[in-house]
């Protein structure tokens, strides 16, 4: 048999288990409401094309405020995965899952998390591939990957991640300034959301399809609601690194590592994640508009904030050493370098504009909503010029 006689037999017998399904479920079906898991196959169907959304809303709307039901639908839905061995099947299940969280009943995400951590196979799915036909292996990795995003984008919900459903207004972002303290709760805080950020990230870059996945319909319909989703990640983690890189000077050695080994990685991840938005782009993912100009950290800035590290631990152990000498033996500092030094870091040339200024200028834009092409409806705003001025701003300051 010939490969399209092959792909015409493989059709058919998906269709013929689909048909057969949803007439079992008509007269005996395992839970009290068979309209469910009609709508479940219905939703999953074997063909080649995206579902349609009215049975997707026909699921959320029979589940809604029954934690009973809620129960059912998540039991049908692993039994329906457990049972596949067909990507457009799996990968259909996983679109269903992705949009009872971020849609349906609250407690879909409490019964998927601890269904999944109890071995079901909901978003277990390492070990999945088609051995239908020979194309799969792009289309089997995608789903391996896209399982494992909405496995770490639950836990964050469960832990306190904020996402935004459709009928909630935006929250105001808070107002924050370069001189605002921060305290240790908050600094804990920040650290670990910007950790728990970062993973999810990871695991988004992770699901960038290939092969002949890269522009199938079913693999655009799953992408498309987490690309949206890594655009609010992307705010959250440039709102969160503003703060840490604005009270920088300030923070305790330790702390200033953790905000420089966050930002090695995150420039890392913001490149990757600027050629995902470029292929998505390229596919029609969305409109352009919708996209930000992914914030781009140098090197060089990284290394500015590396020797502030170094010379202030060296410091800090001199004067653990010989505090009651400080005052005497510590040099004057060459004010003349220092400022050549500040002005080729900060590369200040419009019109004898202090650092200060600068600072004042930049610092608006970075904490009052950006520049103006930032994306109005969409919190936080990241300018990488802002280490400059956060290390630099105070250098005139006696003693420092």
């Amino acid at each position: 048999m010939n490969s399209m006689g092959s792909d015409r037999f493989r059709k058919a017998i998906g269709k013929v288990k689909d048909h057969t399904r949803i007439s079992l479920a008509r007269v005996s079906s395992s839970t009290d409401l068979p309209e469910l898991e009609v709508a479940i196959v219905k939703a999953t169907r074997h063909a080649e094309y995206p579902a349609e959304d009215r049975h997707i809303r026909e699921i959320i709307t029979l589940t809604n405020d029954s934690q009973i039901h809620v129960a059912s639908c998540v039991s049908l839905i692993s039994g329906r995965l457990d049972k596949t061995r067909n990507w457009i099947v799996a990968l259909k299940v996983l679109i269903l899952i992705q949009r009872l969280l971020q849609d349906g009943d609250r407690a879909y995400e409490r019964e998927i998390f601890y269904a999944t951590r109890r071995g079901t196979r909901l978003l277990n799915m390492s070990d999945f591939r088609d051995m239908s036909r020979t194309n799969s292996w792009d289309f089997s990795a995608f789903i391996r990957t896209y399982s494992l995003y909405l496995d770490e984008y639950l836990e964050y919900r469960m832990q306190g991640g904020r996402e935004k459903h459709d009928d909630e207004p935006e929250p105001e972002p808070e107002p924050v300034t370069l001189k605002s303290p921060v305290d240790g709760k908050t600094k804990d805080n920040l650290f670990s959301r910007l950790q728990h950020l970062m993973q999810l990230l990871e695991r988004f870059l992770a699901c960038r399809p290939t092969g002949p996945a890269r522009n199938h319909r079913i693999v655009m319909v799953a992408l498309y609601p987490i690309v949206k989703q890594s655009i609010y990640m992307y705010y959250d983690m440039t709102d969160a690194l503003s703060i840490l890189i604005g009270q920088f000077r300030e923070l305790e050695i330790s702390d200033s590592v953790k905000v420089y080994e966050f930002l090695r990685r995150v420039r890392k991840q913001f490149d990757e994640l600027d050629n995902f938005y470029d292929y998505c782009k390229s596919i029609g993912l969305a409109r352009t508009s919708e996209y930000p100009e992914v914030a781009k950290i140098s090197q060089k800035r990284l290394d500015i904030m590396d020797k502030f590290i170094r010379e202030k631990s060296g410091t800090s152990q001199y004067q653990s050493e010989s505090e009651e000498e400080e005052e005497a033996r510590s040099p004057e500092p060459d004010k003349k370098e220092e400022k050549l030094s500040q002005d080729d870091v900060l590369n200040l040339g419009d019109g004898g504009q202090t650092v200060e200024e600068y600072a004042d200028k930049v610092g608006l834009a970075f904490y009052d909503g950006g520049p103006a092409n930032h994306q109005p409806s969409l919190p936080g705003g990241f300018s990488p010029e802002v280490i400059d001025v956060c290390i630099n701003k105070q250098d005139k300051t006696p003693g420092t």
